[in-house]
């Protein structure tokens, strides 16, 4: 079983859809892929920030399942969670959303395995996930690529919290999420969750770039992470462009590997809007 983690609001369902669709287009494997999403209800912050719904759950599954029966999407509310360990701590209000805050709770999850590869939803496979996932951790409490920009600016080993290949067992062990919470509750962090996690860490296995490519695509990336990125022309800016916007991936990036990815995608996030339609109409 490959163990998964995604977690947000109903607004990463063309996240989770796409890089869950690039996960099974670019792996052979029979193993069966068991995705967690976690989400909460946390709209008193902003309208928006509802559970991802049990609609778009379904409809992952059922897609997740015509690539291989055993496939399996699970949903966790742990709004309750949240609200007890941060409601109204100082990172609430950070950069990103309280939603990448979640990850921090994948040790008081039961029910969770010794192994687990969260990943942030901007996220793309370009080879098989089993050269990432079947990385050896187990004397680690994770493993992680460095941040594009953060191992100039801030520590040559800064990683980017993006994708971490989780050792549940030894993070249970070291307390590293446990003392990652107590860090979010009580300091302000300039990058909340990802802050937290490298302050708490006690011993951590980097890997090379390719596991989490924030800027380029090579042959030899596995992983593409659309993040937020600088670019220089026709003026120095940034800018924030998701795989889901496909025109951009084309216009700006000159993308054309991942087409099969993102035109599966398009058919189906147009069917899942058609199905949703049909049952707002009989209802």
């Amino acid at each position: 079983m490959i163990n998964l983690l995604f977690s947000g609001n109903s607004g990463v369902f063309d996240g989770v859809l796409t890089c869950m669709l690039s996960i099974f287009k670019r792996t052979a494997t029979d193993e069966p892929f068991r995705i967690f999403v976690y989400t909460m209800d946390v709209s008193r912050i902003k309208p928006e920030y509802t559970p991802i719904s049990d609609a778009q759950i379904a409809f992952l599954d059922e897609i997740a399942k015509t690539y291989n029966a055993e496939n399996e999407i699970l949903k966790v509310d742990v709004t309750d969670l949240y609200e007890k360990e941060f409601g109204g701590c100082p990172n609430e209000g950070a950069y990103c959303s309280p939603y990448t805050l979640l990850r921090l709770f994948a040790d008081e999850i039961e029910g969770m395995p010794d192994k687990l590869l969260y990943l942030d939803v901007d996220i793309l496979f370009n080879r098989d996930i089993r050269l990432l996932y079947d990385i050896d951790v187990e004397d680690y409490e994770y493993a992680a690529a460095r941040d594009h920009y953060g191992k100039y600016l801030i520590n040559p080993n800064y990683v980017n919290a993006g994708v971490l290949l989780f050792n549940m067992k030894k993070i249970r062990e070291t307390g590293l999420l446990a003392k990652a919470r107590e860090l979010i509750k009580t300091k302000k962090l300039v990058f909340a969750d990802q802050s937290a996690v490298i302050r708490s860490t006690t011993r951590k296995r980097m890997l090379p770039q390719r596991f989490n490519d924030q800027k380029f695509l090579h042959k030899h990336t596995v992983v593409r992470h659309f993040s937020k990125r600088l670019f220089y022309l026709p003026y120095p800016h940034t800018a924030n462009i998701k795989q889901w916007r496909v025109s951009d991936i084309h216009r700006i990036f000159r993308y054309y590997v991942f087409d099969d990815i993102l035109y599966e995608y398009i058919y189906l996030k147009k069917k899942f809007e058609s199905q949703q339609e049909e049952i707002n109409h009989e209802q």
